[in-house]
């Protein structure tokens, strides 16, 4: 008979140990392949771009600089100027009227077009493609028609207000109103925005509840008050955090509209810093970067918030 031999204990112990730590190796080189195409796509276009953004802030870019390669360093220099500037408190009250009217009136129109498609009436669908035709438009379009509407001479608005007995208002080339018309463009091109996040927030609401709240009598408006609202509260903190990212940089409509005129009137952070950069025909890019850049701090507190926001409300 042949005698069998078996393996010591303590000697399979280091091999089974060595076969788990490259299996967690494998997993790990595993994990990271997953993850390299968003590791690459967030250095390329937001490290990146950022750390640009900042380097051409702290440096003197004209358009020799680019050329040559060789700008001066200025430090916070730029972002000095920027604050000490006379257009700087303009810009930065027209900036939160714009942003906080826009998001404000948006979501308010929105919730309540939400609530009202809800229903799903017979032409429910229908109608709400045709509140989608603004988004789907390009801007350009958008805002040359707004442009249009809104002329002094002979826009479609004032011809309105002059059938009533209004005098002529120059909505685009008085410094009272500019800001103003500018505002109620952009918040016609993002109610449907609005509108398509709400609605689906809505879907998501048991309809078991408005049951149950029907049965112990509670009216329309308390239904909203005391389901639909306080249900909605997670999708309407992430609709409104959207709406004041994309505000902040709207650019092309006030371009388009205004250029920022008359007199700073609408005049913005974003449209200030485009302007230094593109809309002067002699371009300043460091100012320009500077004034982007307290873009994205604004951006960035503003997430903050939201997230601090959002863990208050799931501890709760």
């Amino acid at each position: 008979m042949t005698a069998l031999h078996t393996e010591p204990a303590h000697a399979a112990r280091p091999r089974a140990r060595a076969g788990r730590g490259n299996q967690r190796r494998a997993q790990r080189w595993t994990a990271l392949a997953f993850l390299a195409p968003l590791l690459v796509y967030l250095a390329v276009f937001y490290a990146y771009p950022l750390y640009r953004n900042i380097d051409l802030s702290v440096h003197d870019y004209t358009p020799r600089a680019f050329i040559q390669g060789n700008p001066e360093f200025t430090g916070l220099r730029h972002y000095v100027v920027i604050v000490t500037d006379d257009a700087f408190l303009r810009a930065l009250s027209n900036t939160a009227v714009f942003t906080l009217g826009s998001i404000a009136v948006q979501y308010v129109i929105g919730l309540a077009l939400a609530v009202f498609f809800h229903r799903n009436f017979r032409l429910s669908a229908v109608l709400r493609a045709m509140f989608l035709v603004p988004w789907l438009l390009p801007l350009i379009v958008s805002a040359s028609t707004w442009s249009w509407m809104l002329n002094s001479e002979n826009g479609i608005v004032n011809a309105a207000l002059q059938a009533f007995g209004i005098g002529q208002i120059n909505w685009l080339t008085s410094p009272d109103t500019s800001l103003l018309a500018v505002t109620v463009a952009n918040i016609w091109l993002g109610i449907p925005f609005n509108l398509v996040i709400l609605y689906a927030g809505l879907q998501n609401i048991s309809p078991s509840l408005y049951e149950a709240a029907g049965l112990d009598g509670a009216n329309a408006w308390e239904r909203f008050r005391h389901i639909t609202f306080p249900l909605l509260r997670p999708v309407s903190m992430i609709t409104l955090l959207l709406g004041l990212i994309y505000t902040l940089k709207v650019v092309d409509i006030i371009w388009i509209m205004t250029r920022g005129g008359p007199a700073d009137a609408s005049t913005t952070f974003a449209i200030w810093s485009y302007r230094e950069a593109f809309g002067t025909g002699q371009p300043d890019f460091s100012p320009a970067a500077a004034v982007g850049n307290l873009l994205i701090v604004i951006a960035f507190v503003a997430g903050l918030a939201h997230v601090r926001l959002q863990r208050k409300e799931e501890n709760g």
